[in-house]
């Protein structure tokens, strides 16, 4: 989780799209070349606030606090991000994000 958030930070999209679950990684590059976020958008800050593992320890539910701007628009935005990470093929991948800079592109 940690590393997905500092290569969106750094807008290394590719390294952060080998985070996310295969049926999404696709639609996650490709929405961040239509969005031309390599030079519009800007991850400014992430603070993980809570990490929820799941009973049977194959999910998690992990609460950031997440800064970012994306032009033209001038203003920082915050958002608290829920993230929800499935343990798959003997790795932790990104199954779905409510809020942020990606909201309705991971179901």
């Amino acid at each position: 989780m940690e590393d997905f958030h500092k290569r969106i930070r750094w807008k290394d999209f590719r390294g952060a799209a080998k985070h996310i679950v295969p049926e999404s990684r696709e639609v996650f590059l490709r929405a961040r070349k239509e969005l031309q976020d390599e030079r519009d958008l800007s991850i400014t800050d992430f603070e993980v606030l809570d990490v929820q593992l799941a009973p049977d320890g194959m999910r998690a539910t992990i609460t950031a606090r997440l800064q970012w701007m994306r032009l033209p628009s001038p203003s920082e935005q915050t958002a608290t991000v829920t993230s929800e990470y499935v343990f798959r093929d003997r790795a932790w991948q990104l199954e779905r994000m409510l809020d942020g800079p990606f909201a309705g592109e991971l179901p």
